[in-house]
Order: structure tokens, then C-alpha cells, then sequence
């Protein structure tokens, strides 16, 4: 059962790290005034989606580890959260200083869900470590 979990974590991360990736690469296209970083990702989300769901092997593996629970809590930490406290924060920044210094909004909602992400991520670790010591110390 803790392959099983341990896999069931690692995809949800990755996962996540690649709709962070995204959400980054549409801060970057913005600041450069290209969408070629954007157009890159979602044809690397588009490739891996169409691949997992087609490539026989690798859906009923995703099948069989237990993923949904971990993509919610992943998708809490990434998305639902983020969303509000950047929501929050840019409103601040904006009734302390003033529209003159105010970064973008999807700048702020990106260092969020980073953070956000990052916290996902230690947790499962943290809940990796507890399960190992645990395990050896039976």
C-alpha cells in the first residue's frame, strides 16, 4: 500500500509542477510580449495528456494508483488557495501603495501557487518520512 501511495504522490506532484509550469510560462509570454512560451507549454500538456489517455499501459496504470485523492489536495494547495489570498494580497498592495507600483495579478497568483505547490510537496514528504519511520520501527 505504500508503493502504491508513494506513486499516487509522485503523480500528483508532477502534475502539479506542470500546471505550474503553465500558469509561469503566461507571466513570462506577458513580460515578453510573446506567446511562445505559453503555446510551448499547453503543447507539452496537450502531448502528455493525449499520451497518457492514449498509451494503453500507462491509463490503466493511472487507473490503479488511487490519484483523485491526491489531485484534490494537490489542486487546493495549487489553485483554491492561491486564487485567494492573491485576490487578497494584490487588494492590500493596492490600498497601501497606490495602482503607481502594483504587480500583475497573475504575477502574484504564480509566487502563491509556487509557494503553494512547495508546501504540497514538503507535506508529502514530511508524510513519507513519518510512514518510513514507522514502518521500521515496528
Amino acid at each position: 500500500m505504500q508503493k502504491v501511495r508513494r506513486n499516487a504522490d509522485i503523480i500528483a506532484s508532477l502534475e502539479g509542477l506542470l500546471w505550474l509550469a503553465l500558469a509561469w510560462s503566461v507571466s513570462f509570454s506577458t513580460y515578453y510580449g510573446s506567446t511562445e512560451a505559453t503555446v510551448t507549454m499547453l503543447l507539452i500538456v496537450a502531448t502528455l495528456a493525449f499520451f497518457s489517455w492514449a498509451h494503453r499501459p500507462l491509463r490503466y496504470l493511472l487507473r490503479r494508483y488511487h490519484v483523485r485523492k491526491r489531485r484534490t489536495d494537490m489542486w487546493i494547495h495549487l489553485l483554491a488557495l492561491p486564487v485567494l489570498i492573491a485576490m487578497f494580497f494584490h487588494i492590500m498592495i493596492e490600498g497601501l501603495l497606490g495602482s503607481a507600483w502594483l504587480p500583475p495579478k497573475m504575477l502574484v497568483f504564480n509566487i502563491v501557487a509556487t509557494a503553494g505547490w512547495l508546501t504540497y510537496v514538503m507535506t508529502l514528504f514530511i508524510k513519507f518520512l513519518i510512514h518510513r519511520f514507522k514502518s521500521t520501527a515496528r
